[in-house]
C-alpha cells in the first residue's frame, strides 16, 4: 500500500509540475516585456514550485484596481488646479524637440509645462534639512510631508520638531511615509510616537497589513520625496528623511555616508508637486484635499524657469519616466550627463544611451564606486563593458560615500531631477516623481554639482574593466538575470 501511495504522489507531483509549466507558458508572457517574461519562465522552469509561488506573489506590477481608478480621477483634478501654462517662455534658446517632449509628458502624466518658476539646489545633506526646517517654521496654513524613508534620529530631529511647532500654532501638517521602507530602519516606532504626541495626522503608504485587508505586491513601493509648504514652496529630489548613515550598524562600521541632491522650487510648479501629494493622500485616506494654497508667486525675471512635473509608477498605464528619459536621450545633440545610484536599464534605455554616444554626443555616467544593495550593484556593473565600448564615460564616485543623487542634463537646455533611478524598479514598480526643468541657469547649477562629483571620482577605463577578476564577472552577470524579474 505504501508503495502505491509513493507512486501516486509522484504522479500527482509530475502532473502538477506539467500543469504549472503549461499555465506559465500561456499566462506569464501576457502584457510583459520579453526579457521579463523570459526571466520569470526561467525561474518557474528551474524551480517550479518556488518559482511559481514567487510569481503569484510578485508577478503583477499593477496596483489594486481601486487605486488605479483614483489615479484617473485625480488626473482631472490636476488639470483643474494648474496655473502658469501661459507663462512658458518659448524664446531663444527653445530647442525644436522640446515641444514634443512636453506633449509626451502631458499625455502620460496629465501635467503641463508651466513657466515663471525659480529653483535652488542643495547638494549637501545638512543644508537641505536646514532649509526645509526653515520653510516649515515659516508655514502659515499647511505642510505636506511625503518620504520613502522617514526616521526620527539626531539628524532629522530639528525638522520633526519644526513640524510639531507648526502643528502647535495651528498649521495643518499631513505626513506620509512608505510602510515597508520606513519600518526597516531603527526608530520607526519612535517616529510614529513622536507624530502622535505632536497631534500630526500620518499615514503609511502602500501598507502591508493583510489582517486589515491592505495588501498588494510587497515590492510595489512609493519612492517619492516631497515637502510642500503653503502651496508656495516645494522640495523634491533624492534625499530621504534620515541620517546620512541610514542609522544602521553595518553602514556606520563601514563608514558609509550618502550624498544626495534636493531642489527647492517656487512658482506654478509647486502646485504640480503638491498634486502628487494630494494624489497619494487620497489613495491612502479616501480624502480628496480641496484647494488650500496661497496665490501663486510667479517669477518675472529673465532667468525664470519652465518646469513640468512627471509622475510615474504602477498607477499609470505607461512607464512615464522611462519614456521621458529615452525621448530626451534621443533628442540630445551635444552632451548628456547622468547621475544614478542604481543603474540597471532595460533594453530600450541601454540602446538609447549607447546610440546617443555612438552618434557623437558626449555621454557621461556618474555612479558609485561602492553600492549599498549587493545584487543591484553587481547587476549595474554588468552593463559597464557595453557602455564603455560605445564611448560612454563612466565616473566612479569614490568610497566610502554612496552617491545617491538622481538627475541628468541634456545639452545646455534641459535637466531632470527627482526620486527616480535609472533602473527597472523605478520604471515599473516604484511610484516616483521627476521634474523636467528648462532653463540654462538651472542646467549650469547642476553642471557645477556634476563638476564636484567628477573631482571626487575616478574614471573607469575599458582596459581596467576587462582585467577585473573572473569571479566578479560571474557575480555581475548572474545578478543581471535577477533584474528581469519585475
Amino acid at each position: 500500500m505504501e508503495h502505491w501511495l509513493v507512486v501516486a504522489l509522484i504522479i500527482i507531483l509530475v502532473l502538477l509540475d506539467l500543469a504549472i509549466r503549461a499555465f506559465s507558458l500561456v499566462h506569464v508572457p501576457i502584457d510583459r516585456k520579453p526579457q521579463t517574461a523570459t526571466g520569470w519562465l526561467l525561474a518557474i522552469f528551474l524551480i517550479p514550485y518556488i518559482g511559481f509561488i514567487l510569481f503569484l506573489v510578485l508577478g503583477s506590477t499593477k496596483l489594486p484596481r481601486s487605486r488605479r481608478e483614483k489615479q484617473t480621477e485625480i488626473n482631472r483634478y490636476i488639470l483643474e488646479q494648474t496655473e502658469g501654462i501661459e507663462r512658458v517662455r518659448r524664446d531663444h534658446p527653445w530647442p525644436a524637440w522640446l515641444e514634443s517632449i512636453t506633449r509626451l509628458n502631458r499625455e502620460l502624466g496629465a501635467m503641463p509645462l508651466v513657466g515663471g518658476n525659480q529653483a535652488e539646489l542643495y547638494p549637501h545633506y545638512d543644508d537641505a534639512f536646514a532649509e526645509m526646517t526653515h520653510a516649515v517654521d515659516a508655514a502659515r496654513r499647511f505642510v505636506h510631508v511625503e518620504f520613502y524613508i522617514a526616521s526620527l534620529d539626531d539628524t532629522t530631529r530639528p525638522f520633526f520638531e519644526s513640524l510639531a511647532r507648526a502643528q502647535a500654532r495651528g498649521v495643518t501638517v499631513r505626513f506620509l511615509m512608505d510602510h515597508w521602507a520606513s519600518r526597516g530602519y531603527p526608530y520607526f516606532k519612535d517616529t510614529l510616537a513622536f507624530l502622535d504626541a505632536a497631534g500630526i495626522e500620518w499615514h503609511l503608504m502602500l501598507p502591508l497589513l493583510p489582517m486589515e485587508g491592505k495588501f498588494q505586491r510587497p515590492d510595489l513601493r512609493n519612492h517619492r520625496k516631497i515637502l510642500v509648504v503653503d502651496g508656495s514652496v516645494a522640495f523634491t529630489g533624492s534625499q530621504n528623511l534620515i541620517d546620512r548613515s541610514y542609522d544602521t550598524k553595518a553602514n556606520i562600521e563601514r563608514g558609509l555616508r550618502w550624498r544626495d541632491l534636493f531642489a527647492r522650487f517656487e512658482g506654478p510648479v509647486v502646485a504640480g508637486i503638491n498634486a502628487l501629494f494630494v494624489t497619494d493622500w487620497y489613495s491612502e485616506t479616501d480624502e480628496l484635499l480641496l484647494r488650500e494654497s496661497d496665490p501663486v508667486h510667479r517669477a518675472d525675471r529673465a532667468d525664470a524657469l519652465d518646469c513640468q512635473v512627471v509622475p510615474s509608477g504602477p498607477g499609470f498605464d505607461g512607464e512615464n519616466n522611462l519614456r521621458l528619459f529615452n525621448a530626451l536621450l534621443y533628442s540630445a545633440q551635444e552632451r548628456v550627463s547622468i547621475t544614478s545610484p542604481y543603474f540597471v536599464p532595460d533594453d530600450s534605455m541601454l540602446y538609447a544611451i549607447t546610440t546617443t554616444a555612438q552618434r557623437g554626443v558626449e555621454v557621461e555616467l556618474f555612479v558609485g564606486e561602492i553600492g549599498d544593495h549587493a545584487m543591484t550593484w553587481h547587476a549595474q556593473r554588468s552593463y559597464y563593458e557595453g557602455l564603455l565600448r560605445a564611448g560612454v564615460k563612466i565616473w566612479l564616485y569614490r568610497a566610502p560615500t554612496v552617491l545617491h543623487a538622481k538627475h541628468f542634463t541634456i545639452d545646455d537646455d534641459v535637466a531632470v531631477i527627482g526620486s527616480s533611478n535609472m533602473d527597472m524598479r523605478s520604471f515599473t514598480l516604484n511610484l516616483e516623481i521627476s521634474v523636467m526643468v528648462r532653463g540654462k541657469s538651472f542646467v549650469d547649477a547642476l553642471r557645477d554639482v556634476q563638476d564636484d562629483y567628477r573631482a571626487a571620482s575616478r574614471q573607469l577605463t575599458l582596459d581596467e574593466w576587462l582585467t577585473r577578476p573572473r569571479r566578479s564577472r560571474v557575480f555581475d552577470n548572474v545578478a543581471r538575470l535577477t533584474a528581469a524579474l519585475q
